[in-house]
């Protein structure tokens, strides 16, 4: 679990930095060359082929829309039975996003906060996107709304819809 949170923090320290090699060395300390490999760094060896296939920039990230899910302002007047079908359909329509590759990653938060959950859209334009949140059963009948942001992060997210399929005992 310690791996995991180190991993997602230093994702996000990766994702705030903007300003390329210049940032990475004045607000990380890491030197880079000129051709921006890292000095004094572990030799990894870079796999062109896993980069291009997730889209992957020089530093091994990409441009994603993250997408928070909140309560909507019909999700009180919904009854159970309405609800139930709109999970059925909200599941599907992430399935279907997730096949297309437009959906890299998707989950709700524990408890029962307005924040429902996340999705993180492997697009990188903000009306697409859009487009592709108005297609969810949840969000048409106002059980769920949607605050997109654009976000900057690992472009391994890619991989991990293939990753889960390999580790589910029970499929979703």
């Amino acid at each position: 679990m310690k791996k995991l949170a180190f991993y997602f923090s230093f994702i996000a320290i990766l994702s705030s930095c903007s300003n390329g090699d210049q940032a990475i060395e004045e607000n990380y300390g890491i030197e880079t060359s000129e051709a921006g490999e890292t000095e004094n760094a572990e030799e990894v060896v870079f796999d062109s082929l896993r980069a291009a296939k997730v889209g992957a920039d020089p530093y091994g990230m990409r441009k994603y829309i993250m997408a928070f899910l909140r309560k909507g302002p019909n999700r009180e007047s919904i009854d159970s039975a309405q609800a139930v079908e709109l999970q059925k359909g909200h599941m599907a329509n992430i399935r279907r996003l997730a096949t297309e590759g437009k959906l890299a990653l998707a989950g709700p938060f524990y408890g029962d906060g307005d924040l429902r959950g996340i999705y993180i859209f492997a697009i990188d334009n903000i009306e697409e996107a859009r487009k592709l949140t108005e297609s969810d059963p949840a969000v048409k009948a106002g059980s769920l709304e949607m605050e997109l942001i654009p976000w900057y992060g690992s472009a391994a997210l890619m991989e991990i819809s293939e990753i889960q399929q390999k580790i589910s005992k029970i499929k979703i």
